[in-house]
């Protein structure tokens, strides 16, 4: 299991995290009378609470996970500034490649919340970049550190930290040393972060990034192609909220998943854990598409929870397990890429074959059984009802594409379903790109759709004989006979 993979490597991981700090600050209380003062709430402050905030809610979702952490940043020299220092020194890292500037404001957002409202946030802070020294000072720190790390992670929040001349320096610096390099953007010249491996923008950095267009799932995924192309990335993941998640390859594939959140309190924070969960994967050697389905599921959580949070191992457990179970097999025709993907990036093999499956017998499940010992993935090309009447006529299927797909996901030799409404699987086959295109029966190899396609890349046919006596068509009949043989009901 992946998330098992993950959690096990994330001792051994240590992560570099470069960004603008800041403390999450917040007053819990009651709202129960009018000003006379003007008209607003008067709270009444019964409890309050000072967390890490931006790049320090990063290094806070690391810790927690178990990983390792460098931090490097910048702090007034201030109170809050030693507040800071404190708690990420409380958290078991270091503070040394933090700078303090002088007069610079450490940055503090105190939000007044009551009744498990939030009520009013009040900002202190500093956006001005920082001075030259300090950036050479960041730099030095990264140059030193860097080689000790896995991954590096660039919290931007604006605040002044990431100048362009720290951020250029230190995507080419990662590189160089062959370190994934990820960004939490802000802002709407994403330019600057050209060359990263990936970026994690939401809806409106990313509409702000393509030119300020109006929000809408089309002008999204424009949006998101045009920039992984443009800045050289290796992916773009997209977080879209209640919608869950979109990932942008390079390749030009896309992965959609859907949110995993029971309930949404407050979505602030999320962004953090995602560019966490994310480094940390990508850090364990995982795939992306498995990185982001980690990062997704840690998002569902932590936006249950009021304010800046973190998740922990057991609570990641908690809700892989709430996903697992055949529906999380049954996938769109967009996810494929990310699967081949992710197959290959483990050494192994995809093997895909496709049917009607109607009335599901053994002869079915021993050929699936078959099919999935030549690889390493079976993925499951499931012909729609309508393509099913074009190929079997007016009364088939006997069992709708939903119920049918299911079934199937349900079977442990069976990993991936997805519906198509074609003809043919030719569609499927040159989205996937099947290292093994399986086939039933008594074809030859050269009869088989994709076969040319499949073989033009280095993959192979395999041709399965089916089970003799054992057929939906033999299966119907036997039915129908013994319906007709039953005697009659008195």
């Amino acid at each position: 299991m992946e998330l098992e993979f993950f959690l096990n490597r994330l001792p051994d991981i240590t992560a570099l995290v470069v960004g603008d700090l800041m403390l999450d600050e917040y007053l819990w209380g009651e709202a129960g009378r009018i000003s006379p003062e003007a008209p607003v709430p008067v709270v009444n402050i019964l409890r309050e609470e000072l967390r890490l905030g931006g790049a320090g809610n990063v290094v806070n979702n690391l810790r927690t996970l178990g990983v390792g952490v460098e931090m490097a940043g910048a702090v007034g020299e201030d109170a809050d500034g030693l507040r800071l220092r404190e708690r990420l020194l409380a958290l078991g890292g270091t503070d040394t490649g933090v700078v303090t500037v002088p007069g610079r404001c450490t940055g503090r957002k105190t939000r007044v919340l009551a009744d498990h409202q939030q009520m009013l946030r009040v900002d202190r802070e500093s956006v001005v970049p920082i001075p030259e020294a300090a950036e050479e000072q960041l730099l030095r720190f990264l140059q030193e550190r860097l080689p000790h790390c896995q991954v590096l992670l660039l919290s931007d929040y604006g605040k002044g930290v990431l100048t362009k001349n720290v951020l250029t320096s230190a995507i080419r610096m990662a590189r160089e040393a062959g370190k994934p390099v990820l960004v939490d953007p802000k802002g709407g010249d994403f330019g600057k972060y050209r060359g990263a491996t990936l970026l994690t923008p939401n809806r409106k950095e990313l509409m702000q990034a393509a030119g300020g267009l109006p929000v809408s799932d089309e002008a999204l995924r424009s949006a998101g192609r045009k920039l992984t192309a443009e800045l050289e990335l290796e992916a773009l993941v997209l977080t879209r909220s209640e919608e869950g998640m979109t990932i942008f390859f390079r390749s030009g594939g896309e992965l959609d998943i859907p949110t995993q959140a029971l309930e949404v309190y407050d979505v602030s924070g999320a962004g953090d854990t995602v560019l966490a969960v994310l480094g940390a994967a990508l850090g364990a050697g995982l795939a992306v598409s498995d990185a982001a389905f980690l990062a997704n599921l840690a998002a569902g959580v932590v936006v249950g929870k009021v304010g800046t949070s973190v998740v922990a191992p057991e609570e990641l457990r908690a809700a892989a397990r709430r996903r697992s179970g055949e529906e999380a097999k049954i996938v769109p025709r967009s996810a494929l890429p990310a699967i081949r993907e992710t197959v290959h990036h483990r050494g192994g093999r995809v093997v895909f074959t496709n049917g009607c499956f109607d009335l599901l017998h053994i002869g079915h499940v021993q050929y699936l059984q078959q099919a999935r010992g030549l690889g390493d993935v079976l993925v499951l090309g499931l012909n729609s009802d309508d393509s099913v009447r074009r190929l079997k006529g007016a009364s088939r299927p006997l069992i709708g594409a939903d119920e049918r797909a299911r079934i199937l996901a349900a079977l442990g030799c069976v990993d991936y379903v997805t519906v198509f409404d074609e003809d043919t699987p030719l569609e499927l086959i040159e989205t996937l790109h099947p290292d093994i295109l399986v086939k039933g029966g008594d074809y030859a190899p050269d009869q088989v759709v994709g076969r040319e396609l499949v073989e033009s890349y280095g993959g192979r046919v395999a041709i399965i004989p089916f089970v003799a006596g054992h057929s939906t068509t033999e299966l119907i009949r036997r039915i129908l006979r013994n319906g007709e043989e039953r005697p009659a009901e008195t």
